[in-house]
Parts: C-alpha cells; structure tokens; sequence
C-alpha cells in the first residue's frame, strides 16, 4: 500500500514536470524563429519572456550570487516538499504537485539561467505576470493546502 501511495505521488510529480518540459520546448522552439506574441483569443496570448527574477518576475537582477542564491533557496524549498510528501496524509498529494512544478522551474533556472514564461493572460488592456505551466501547478497545490486548510480546520473546530 505504501508503494503505490509513493508511485502515485511520483507520478503526479513526473507528469506536472514533464508536461511543463514539453511545453517549454515547443514554445521555446516556436519562438526562436517568431518574436512576435501569438493571439489566441482576445484574453489569452503566448509570448516568450526569459524570467530571471523569481515568482512573476519580481526581484530580476543580472548577478551570479543572486543565481545562485536563488537556486540554492528553490532546492532547499524542495527537499522540504520532498520530506513532506513522505507523510502520508491529505495534503501530501498537495505538495507533489506543487514540487512537480517548482522542479520544472528549477531545471529551467539551472539549464538556462532563467525561466521561459510563455502565458499572457490579459483583460483589455490589463496584463497578468506572464507565466508557464509550472506556476499554474505551484499555484493549483498552494490554493488546494489553502483550501483544504480552511476546510480541515472548520471541520475540526466544529467536532470540539
């Protein structure tokens, strides 16, 4: 039973980083031969933006001890999530899906030295941080732990 609780954690890690990976490719592919944004519809478009800040972009900056600051912060966040995912509780399957996405990131930071963030997602003339489908994965588990929080807690309050 524990082995395929732990398989399937692995494979919802596995498939968050790999849809990411492909993902990236084919924009990244796309892009190298087209500068231009590609419209989707009149709310949604892609557009190639290297991030080499951290979540949205906030905090760019062109200097190696921030890289590596940086990098060193996404990995220990990791094999926290890592450890956490061991506990073989409800929120467990939360955090795997939120390592998958930050580990699709971090090799994106390792191998390019930023992240490629692709989503353009805009109301009229209002633009959301551009993102990829890595943040959409951290988001979803930091939204589902929120969620499942609020929840639990009233659940618990309410049996005291």
């Amino acid at each position: 039973m524990i082995k395929r609780i732990f398989l399937i954690k692995f494979l919802i890690i596995f498939s968050i980083f790999l849809i990411d990976q492909v993902s990236k490719y084919y924009i990244i592919n796309i892009f190298e031969f087209q500068n231009e944004a590609i419209y989707l519809s009149s709310f949604l478009n892609l557009q190639l933006i290297w991030n080499e800040g951290i979540a949205f972009g906030l905090l760019s900056f062109e200097n190696d001890l921030y890289y590596n600051l940086i990098t060193f912060v996404i990995i220990i966040v990791i094999l926290i999530l890592l450890f956490l995912i061991k506990n073989d509780d409800q929120y467990s399957y939360f955090y795997s899906i939120i390592v998958g996405g930050a580990l699709g990131n971090l090799i994106d930071r390792i191998r390019y030295s930023s992240v490629p963030d692709f989503i353009d997602f805009h109301i009229s003339n209002f633009h959301w941080f551009v993102f990829n489908i890595a943040d959409i994965f951290v988001s979803l588990g930091v939204i589902c732990l929120i969620v499942a929080e609020i929840f639990f807690n009233k659940n618990v309050n309410e049996k005291n």
